[in-house]
């Protein structure tokens, strides 16, 4: 088992990470009868892809002796409906100076674009993905 997910009240929920005993809450969205103080469900999932994004690239930055420290993604989910659901997630990252060849970006940024939360998103949510190389 990875998570428990108990309901509050309120449309508010906590969910606890076993292996590690951290815990996050959710709220619903105010467009959707919350009071969004914490992530929605569906926050969770665009943000869930930006960390994905940042960690897949970190992981292989590491063999190849890169630092990534102080990359940033910028996400924006847009919902859609009938039905609703994400309708697009927007994901700017932004990298820090580290004067890499084009061959090396062009990995980096193919191992973002087929990370495993990528990988598992339903393809008719459209993805906008931009990378910034400063």
């Amino acid at each position: 088992m990875t998570a428990t997910v108990t309901y509050e009240s309120n449309l508010r929920t906590t969910c606890l990470h076993l292996q590690s005993g951290s815990a996050i809450e959710t709220d619903a969205p105010t467009d959707n009868k919350g009071k969004g103080e914490r992530f929605s469900p569906t926050d969770l999932i665009a943000t869930g892809l930006g960390a994905c994004m940042i960690t897949t690239m970190g992981i292989k930055a590491q063999t190849m002796d890169i630092a990534l420290d102080g990359a940033k993604v910028e996400v924006t989910k847009v919902m859609v409906s009938d039905p609703r659901r994400i309708g697009k997630i927007i994901a700017h990252v932004t990298m820090p100076t580290l004067n890499l060849d084009e061959k090396t970006i062009e990995i980096l940024e193919r191992v973002a674009r087929t990370c495993p939360v990528e990988r598992s998103l339903h393809p008719d949510v459209e993805l906008d993905i931009q990378f910034n190389w400063l």
